[in-house]
């Protein structure tokens, strides 16, 4: 029956979402929680701040990782198309809301990057370079979190990308715009990448 599969696709997605590699590396590396300092979410860019590149690229590609593998199987193996997108959205939201982290996680780009890696090279490439060009032009991580989440469903559309990756990207879109709403406001001064003009 479908709902079968879709509670068992979702389930595995939020539980692989809700594994906090970011918590993990920083803990090991200097002790801390990476929530305690920074942005104060458990995120890739966070642990940069807080442990160093090196960590902080490891944090990124375990983040990555844990969108790709329920995605990549969804696809694979879920008997209903719309099973992947659903799954994609679980996963990010385990990264936001992780039950294995007291439901304070990271933000959800690099899972849900990591999600639509899952559909191809092109799908990736297209929203990286929306979250890249938005970031360079804002001077703020949130805000451009949060259009890239909205905009890159639109922009598959406008490539011809109609498909299954279009509704994965809509669906970690809803969920990445609602959790960068909170961070608006937010003045960054740690990376030069998201640091506000003066």
């Amino acid at each position: 029956m479908p709902i079968f599969y879709a509670l068992g696709f979702a389930l595995a997605g939020y539980l692989c979402g809700s594994l906090p590699f970011s918590i993990w590396v920083t803990r090991l590396v200097k002790g801390v929680d990476v929530r305690d300092s920074g942005s104060g979410h458990a995120t890739a860019t966070n642990t940069i701040r807080q442990a160093g590149f090196a960590p902080g690229v490891l944090v990124l590609l375990l983040d990555l990782s844990k969108g790709f593998i329920p995605v990549w199987l969804a696809l694979k193996y879920a008997p209903y198309v719309w099973i992947a997108p659903l799954t994609a959205a679980c996963v990010v939201i385990g990264h936001c809301w992780p039950v294995f982290a007291q439901f304070r996680g990271g933000m959800g780009l690099s899972s849900a990057a990591g999600g639509l890696l899952a559909t191809g090279p092109l799908p990736f490439l297209i929203a990286a370079a929306i979250l890249i060009l938005l970031t360079l032009t804002l001077h703020h991580g949130a805000r451009a979190g949060l259009i890239t989440g909205l905009a890159v469903a639109p922009a598959y559309w406008l490539f011809g990308l109609r498909g299954f990756e279009c509704w994965i990207a809509a669906a970690v879109g809803i969920v990445i715009a609602g959790r960068f709403v909170i961070d608006w406001n937010r003045q960054y001064r740690e990376l030069w990448l998201d640091r506000e003009k003066r």
